[in-house]
């Protein structure tokens, strides 16, 4: 989703919502980027990070100690967070909503339900 959403804000692309949306607006938005950084890109790097941390659990089960399956719950809930904050934006400052955003957040939150009962 994530590398969905930056591909076509590069290409400057119209970005394809659901009815009643207009995700456009939002992720051209002055909240778009946090600390100078694209929040897309942010969320392909998180989603990187996930897709990563659990392959090496994965393959490496027995090694892994418990500071770093902290580690992974401490960034799931961090990008939880987030989402609730840039969903927050949507819906109070920008009064817009992003149906792929909102899939994002979703997502988030069901890696970090699967993280805490992991």
């Amino acid at each position: 989703m994530a590398k969905h959403i930056r591909t076509q804000k590069i290409k400057d692309k119209p970005l394809v919502c659901m009815v009643g949306f207009d995700c456009h607006a939002v992720v051209h938005s002055d909240y778009s980027r946090f600390m100078g950084v694209p929040v897309e890109a942010l969320g392909m790097v998180y989603y990187a990070s996930v897709f990563i941390f659990y392959l090496l659990l994965a393959i490496f089960e027995v090694v892994l100690s418990v500071n770093f399956l902290n580690f992974i719950i401490l960034t799931s809930l961090i990008a939880v967070l987030f989402s609730v904050y840039l969903i927050i934006v949507q819906i109070f400052v920008l009064r817009k909503g992003c149906s792929w955003c909102f899939v994002s957040a979703l997502l988030s939150i069901l890696i970090f339900v699967l993280s805490v009962i992991k």
